[in-house]
């Protein structure tokens, strides 16, 4: 107490006299606080300095004053001389989140993260569905010819691969509202999407333009997919800033698209099944034109309705469980090339023009192979009854490898994973050549391992490619979201080429819009198309992806410094 009292007095004397005032500073727990710089008292117009230095100050005010070091000097006459400046102390470290942290800011909740993955599910269920069924719709229940519904497909896929960079191009100039500058995209087209899905599936009363009444409604949905796609898949970087929980949402995701796929082929197949079993054509029906059955047509719009239905509800608790943040990340350098500039960027570096060559094939096959997987069963083998069986068989092997391919892609490397893609080739040439239902389990559970591995492998070797890009190009403009988005683009465009014209060499081999039985010329196409077709093109691809230099992986320090901002999964 005494010593606190002597303090505050000697410091009231040196404030009377013009010097410097000494503050008093309480060490904090654990720690002590850094002294405060000591400025010199402002000194009023006309004042003189003391003589000979003031009073002499008394044994305890310097015994006070020498409780905190002095900061200022004095001159010999007595004035006081300009402040030292003492460095401030260090300011406490900022709090960042690294990759690998495991601090709790930005947490997502598991509620969250089910809604999230949830937002995805309409979208797999409409294009599962359309994968395995609109092909067979087209033809034998609205019964349009062969060569409209190759132009339905592939002015459908072309669409849906320009919509591609024009949502990039209306979403990123798109302002924030209440909800977010993703979310409003998302719920904004939901009702529409939810009505061309069902209309496309909907068998309209007139005959002599349903070819362009379902091109239309079909260019429209691939459209309006794609702009529900990209909004909702660019959502997971507004997540959160935690990196580890954006990439436990994107498991969450991936888990639950599996689910939709699985979901869509499944119920919609059930639901249509009685309108193409072997009790539509008899053995003794004469070759013809069969009229549509007003079961089939009820069966299709219940089907229809059902996918429909999961548009509003699934982005009705997306927009309810999920609160998109503020995009706080810099822009990047490559913003404002356009897409043109920055493709012509990006295919000339040859890993990657190579990379999207063999894809193009080996997607394109994919593609095939479901697509007339249904048809052959139909028209081209006596297995009508086994359809949803072996479409249900190819996609739950597709889904339970997936995690075994994983692991093969870490222990042995992505060239030799590629090998799983060649195990689709002989069985699909059985199937051609013996088509009983023993030989189509068997092949409908070796092809999903392949399309699993198929599917799995680009967006795997994708970063790869881009990383060599960058450290290549370490002071050129950020591309990451072009060689995305083009390889989907490219994608899209493949599977649009290869459905169109191998839909128009139905229309070559005589096929008749919903006969009960085909000519002999069209079973063969069905064998070809579903045989020797996905052969070549699973060859050309794996030549083209072995022969072409693999892409050499960063190390890790340049890992961190490229700092990979975008998140992409197939749409």
């Amino acid at each position: 107490m005494w010593a606190l009292a002597f303090f505050t007095l000697g410091n009231r004397t040196r404030a009377l006299r013009g010097f410097p005032v000494f503050p008093r500073v309480a060490p904090g727990p654990g720690r002590a606080r850094q002294p405060a710089p000591l400025r010199a008292a402002p000194s009023r117009p006309g004042s003189r300095p003391p003589r000979g230095g003031g009073r002499a100050i008394t044994p305890r005010a310097t015994a006070a004053v020498r409780v905190q070091p002095c900061a200022m000097a004095v001159s010999p006459e007595g004035t006081p001389a300009p402040p030292v400046e003492t460095p401030p102390p260090p300011p406490p470290e900022a709090h960042t989140l690294e990759p690998g942290s495991d601090s709790g800011a930005g947490r997502l909740s598991f509620c969250t993260k089910v809604c999230y993955g949830i937002g995805g599910v309409p979208n797999q269920v409409a294009s599962s569905a359309i994968a395995f069924y609109l092909q067979l719709f087209l033809l034998d229940v609205a019964q349009i010819p062969a060569a409209q519904v190759s132009l339905v497909l592939f002015g459908g896929k072309v669409s849906g691969a320009a919509a591609d960079p024009l949502a990039g191009f209306f979403i990123n100039r798109s302002r924030r509202t209440g909800s977010g500058r993703l979310m409003p995209w998302v719920l904004g087209c939901t009702p529409f999407i939810a009505v061309a899905s069902f209309f496309l599936w909907f068998l309209p009363p007139f005959t002599s333009l349903r070819g362009l009444w379902y091109t239309a409604l079909y260019c429209l949905f691939q459209a309006l997919a794609t702009f529900f796609q990209v909004p909702y898949t660019a959502l997971t970087m507004l997540l959160s800033p935690n990196p580890r929980e954006r990439d436990s949402a994107t498991v969450y995701r991936m888990t639950l698209e599996m689910a939709g796929t699985l979901m869509g082929a499944t119920v919609h197949g059930l639901i249509v099944s009685g309108a193409h079993g072997s009790h539509r054509c008899k053995e003794t029906a004469l070759p013809g034109q069969v009229a549509v059955s007003p079961n089939a047509t009820r069966l299709y719009c219940i089907a229809a309705t059902v996918v429909a239905v999961t548009y509003p509800v699934c982005s009705s608790l997306l927009c309810l469980g999920v609160k998109e943040r503020p995009d706080a990340s810099p822009r990047a350098s490559g913003q404002g090339l356009s897409f043109l500039a920055g493709l012509c960027l990006t295919v000339r570096h040859p890993p990657y023009l190579k990379l999207v060559i063999s894809f193009l094939f080996i997607s394109a096959a994919v593609q095939v192979e479901q697509s007339y997987l249904v048809l052959f069963c139909t028209h081209a083998s006596r297995l009508h009854d086994h359809v949803q069986s072996l479409v249900l068989t190819i996609l739950v092997s597709a889904v339970l490898s997936t995690p075994m391919w994983e692991w093969v892609l870490q222990r042995f490397g992505k060239r030799m994973s590629a090998f799983g893609i060649f195990g689709m080739v002989p069985f699909a040439i059985l199937l051609a050549a013996v088509p009983t239902a023993p030989v189509a389990y068997v092949v409908a559970f070796v092809s999903g391992v392949s399309i699993a591995v198929s599917l799995l492998l680009p967006w795997s070797m994708l970063p790869d490619v881009v990383d060599e890009f960058q450290l290549q190009h370490q002071h050129g403009p950020g591309l990451e979201t072009i060689f995305y988005s083009s390889y989907v683009f490219f994608t899209k465009l493949s599977g649009a080429g290869a459905l169109g014209i191998s839909t128009l060499s139905l229309d070559f081999a005589g096929y008749e819009s919903g006969a009960c039985k085909q000519a002999e010329q069209v079973v063969v196409t069905l064998k070809v198309l579903i045989g020797a077709v996905p052969t070549c093109m699973i060859l050309i691809g794996l030549c083209i992806l072995m022969v072409s230099p693999a892409p050499k992986v960063p190390s890790r320090t340049s890992s961190r410094s490229l700092g990979r901002r975008t998140s992409y999964s197939l749409a």
